[in-house]
């Protein structure tokens, strides 16, 4: 295994799914392989479950409709406040120990290494200066990463080059970090 629990990272980016978890599947299936640690929101149509590292989303147009898997957040920048208990036991298992930061250049490096390099994308004119996205061309994850500390716009407990998030699209969504961006109602990554 990778060491540090960088193959966590390499499967999601290079598979788009997280312990075959795609994110189209159910918040049911969800349930089977991550359990029941997760703390649950939602608002009109939208619901997430946040397992600390890794939240899924799903949304649907009425009440009697099954839930449609939207997108899958790594949140990566959460890391950084080294709280032992936000990865989950589930993961923990899986891949071991994670380290408090991701650095790009070692997941680009790594990638490559893979024959799966990152392609830089355009980024939404507000986060323009303080971030980068990279995507994955074939699952269509995208990378977002740390371009220059904003004492507004980036978290303080990282630096620039610091992985801030990956966002892995359901098959049927549009670009993963502008369709979770446009879920979560705001232009910039959330900085909590």
């Amino acid at each position: 295994m990778t060491p540090y629990s960088l193959a966590f990272y390499l499967d999601a980016v290079t598979t788009g799914t997280v312990l075959g978890l795609r994110p189209g599947d159910s918040p049911e299936r969800v349930e089977e392989v991550l359990g029941t640690e997760y703390g649950e929101n939602g608002g009109r149509g939208t619901m997430w479950r946040d397992y600390g590292l890794v939240e899924f989303h799903w949304h649907r147009s009425h009440a009697a409709d099954p839930w449609s898997g939207h997108h899958v957040s790594l949140q990566v920048h959460r890391l950084a406040h080294r709280d032992r208990a936000l990865v989950g036991s589930v993961l923990r298992a899986r891949y071991g120990r994670f380290a408090p930061r991701l650095r790009s250049d070692k997941l680009h490096r790594l990638l490559g290494r893979r024959g799966a390099p990152l392609v830089h994308v355009p980024e939404a004119a507000p986060n323009a200066r303080y971030f980068r996205t990279y995507e994955h061309p074939a699952s269509r994850a995208t990378v977002t990463v740390i371009g220059t500390y904003g004492e507004y716009s980036t978290p303080r407990n990282l630096r620039p080059g610091d992985v801030y998030a990956i966002h892995l699209p359901a098959a049927d969504g549009a670009r993963g970090a502008r369709t979770a961006q446009a879920v979560s109602g705001g232009s910039a990554p959330d900085t909590a």
